[in-house]
């Protein structure tokens, strides 16, 4: 137990009282010291009033340069490089003043005149002093962090790891990790692959080598795992990573992202696994910040679906580019409640509105406008599974398509400044209720951007990662059940964005809008979803096919083999953002339009899912919608033992 008195010791090594003496006495002495040099270590007699006398006015102008410069809100034991600047602007202000009086105090006051050479070595040795004993403070501290964790180790020990990634990041890292004792890990070194940091020491840690030097180094150093420790680390140099440390084999991990880390919402040496969006995550985005702010910044914004996936990102940025206020609209009062109470600490400056509501609601929604006078609506409340719609067409009809007429024209009457509608991918060339009814929304939307003075727009995207019943959860959830992993087809791909992505691209989208546009958010390349689930098994530290199957299932009625995006071509126009494009897609006549959305009502009301059908085909020439849910479901069926590899 003698380690852990060490431990309680070392923090309370100095209190404030000892702290102030012990600068007082270094000040003194620094002063004292520069006088014995200036005349050669033998003070004459007659310089020692003005000694006596200079003495506590240098001193006390030097304390108040300590303290107006912020040294002492500094904790010792954490004293480093960033803090060293201040210490710096100390000894320049306190050398002003001694050096003023030195230069105006007429002969008469001579015991006041601090010679010159006496200024610039006392400065110097004064607060050279001064950081020296802090920077001492620091290594007594971790001598005794280090011992007491060896101590430690004999009871919990460490695992060895090393870190991929020897720039800023690593070096974060690698501090954090030796100035904590509960991260159970003891870093072996560093591996980098720029061949000019090997054999470099950081922090007392070596870089060993590079990438491919790992399997020599993990076989002779006996590593549990590794940890990749690259800011803003690409998909690519996270893959490639992984593929080298599953041949090994080893495990990796990395630190959270580096906005995270920014934003404070984690620290890096939070390490965790990786996880499949960390294999899917594209470049980052680049926002023009001052744009969005401009949008949203002390603007009243109404989000419907807000306790979604994507509703309840757009509610969080929103607040953080510093809305004046929120509405949540939500008919789910479960996700109602956890998007009020995950933001409301958060965001304090924000005034959030719960608003349990259904965005087609004509009344309710109505008195909402009146007493809230929404400035912006996003519209993200939808009916959005694939399957489920081809079973409910008139539901997905009634919420896809009228919800957002009824909104659109509250959102036009009330004189909103914008009306952003969330589309997708879906909608291109529709197989599927859910994609029609998304494509019949959109045209509603280019119809009221010419009624009303407001800026309606729609933003296509395809998958969001991780959002409530897509395919990663899913995935997950089989994984963690032992499986088997279900895949509907071997051949099928789908475009993945994180849900902060999408969102981001929505509202820069919203704000270059000027009204009629369709948007289509650039998602980079599809993702094979058997590749997929092979990588998400594999990052489980499980194989497939042996310790997790993979079946097939079949397309699900309405689904496609691949989405479009129309995102090449004389179809789109490209805007000044690079991920964000603009769809050559001409808007309906108002009187087409308008006698095709009271044909659809009638069909709705009656009930009528065939006619319904039938009449989405004809009104949509490119829609390709089957007559009934049986004729939507592929007839492509699986051979009981199907081939492992594709």
């Amino acid at each position: 137990m003698m380690f852990q008195k060490e431990r309680r010791w070392a923090p309370k090594f100095l209190n404030r009282k000892a702290q102030f003496t012990l600068d007082g006495l270094i000040l003194s002495a620094a002063f004292v010291a520069s006088y014995y040099i200036r005349f050669e270590f033998t003070i004459p007699a007659h310089e020692v009033h003005p000694l006596l006398t200079q003495l506590p006015l240098v001193v006390l102008i030097q304390f108040a340069a300590l303290y107006l410069a912020g040294v002492y809100t500094f904790i010792w034991r954490y004293i480093g490089l960033a803090e060293l600047g201040a210490f710096v602007r100390a000894a320049l202000a306190s050398a002003f003043p001694v050096l003023f009086l030195r230069l105006s105090l007429p002969d008469t006051y001579s015991n006041w005149r601090v010679p010159l050479s006496i200024i610039v070595m006392d400065t110097a040795f004064a607060f050279t002093g001064i950081l020296g004993i802090r920077v001492l403070r620091r290594m007594v501290y971790e001598h005794y962090e280090r011992r007491s964790d060896r101590r430690a180790r004999g009871f919990f020990p460490h695992k060895p790891v090393l870190l991929v990634g020897a720039g800023r990041a690593g070096m974060l890292a690698l501090r954090d990790i030796l100035s904590r004792g509960d991260t159970g890990l003891e870093v072996r070194g560093f591996i980098d692959d720029d061949p000019k940091k090997v054999g470099a020491v950081i922090q007392g840690v070596r870089v060993l080598g590079t990438t491919r030097d790992l399997p020599e180094l993990v076989r002779e150093l006996g590593i549990d795992h590794v940890i990749i420790t690259i800011a803003g680390a690409t998909r690519a140099d996270i893959r490639r990573i992984v593929n080298v440390c599953e041949k090994i084999p080893v495990k990796a991990r990395i630190i959270p992202p580096y906005y995270e880390i920014v934003e404070g919402r984690v620290q890096v040496s939070d390490i965790r696994d990786i996880e499949i969006e960390d294999l899917l995550g594209r470049e980052p985005v680049h926002l023009d910040e001052e744009l969005v702010a401009g949008f949203l910044r002390d603007k009243r914004i109404m989000v419907t679906g807000a306790g979604g996936s994507i509703g309840s990102e757009l509610v969080r940025q929103a607040a953080r580019f510093g809305a004046r206020a929120v509405l949540m609209v939500e008919r789910a009062e479960n996700a109602l409640f956890e998007i009020d109470r995950a933001v409301r600490g958060v965001y304090p400056k924000t005034m959030f509105v719960p608003i349990v509501a259904d965005a087609g609601d004509r009344d309710r929604i109505h008195s909402v406008f009146r007493e809230y006078r929404p400035e912006i609506v996003i519209h993200a409340a939808a009916h959005k599974h694939v399957p489920l719609m081809e079973y409910n067409p008139c539901e997905a009809v009634a919420n896809n398509v009228f919800a957002t007429r009824v909104l659109g024209h509250l959102a036009g009457e009330a004189g909103c400044r914008a009306f952003v509608l969330i589309s997708t991918d879906k909608a291109v060339r529709p197989r599927s209720i859910m994609g029609a009814t998304k494509r019949v929304a959109e045209l509603v939307v280019q119809d009221l951007a010419r009624r009303y003075s407001t800026r309606f727009v729609a933003v296509r995207f395809g998958n969001v990662m991780g959002s409530a019943g897509s395919v990663i959860p899913i995935f997950r959830e089989q994984i963690r059940n032992g499986g088997p992993v279900t895949v509907t087809h071997p051949d099928v791909v789908r475009y993945f964005m994180t849900v902060q992505e999408a969102v981001q691209l929505v509202l820069q989208a919203g704000a270059m809008g000027e009204g009629g546009e369709i948007f289509i958010l650039d998602m980079g390349e599809p993702v094979r979803i058997l590749d997929l689930a092979r990588d998400m098994i594999t990052l489980s530290g499980l194989k497939p096919y042996e310790d997790v199957d993979i079946v097939f299932t079949g397309l699900r009625p309405g689904e496609k083999l691949f989405e479009e995006l129309e995102t090449d071509g004389e179809n789109v126009e490209r805007t000044r953002h690079p991920k964000i494009l603009i769809g050559k897609i001409a808007a309906y006549p108002t009187t087409i339009l308008e006698d095709g959305l009271r044909r659809l009502e009638r069909l709705v009301k009656d009930g009528d899912a065939l006619r319904l059908r039938t009449f989405l085909n004809e009104f949509l020439p490119e829609a390709r919608l089957a007559l009934s849910v049986e004729e939507s479901t592929p007839a492509w069926v699986m051979e009981p033992n199907p081939p492992r590899e594709f």
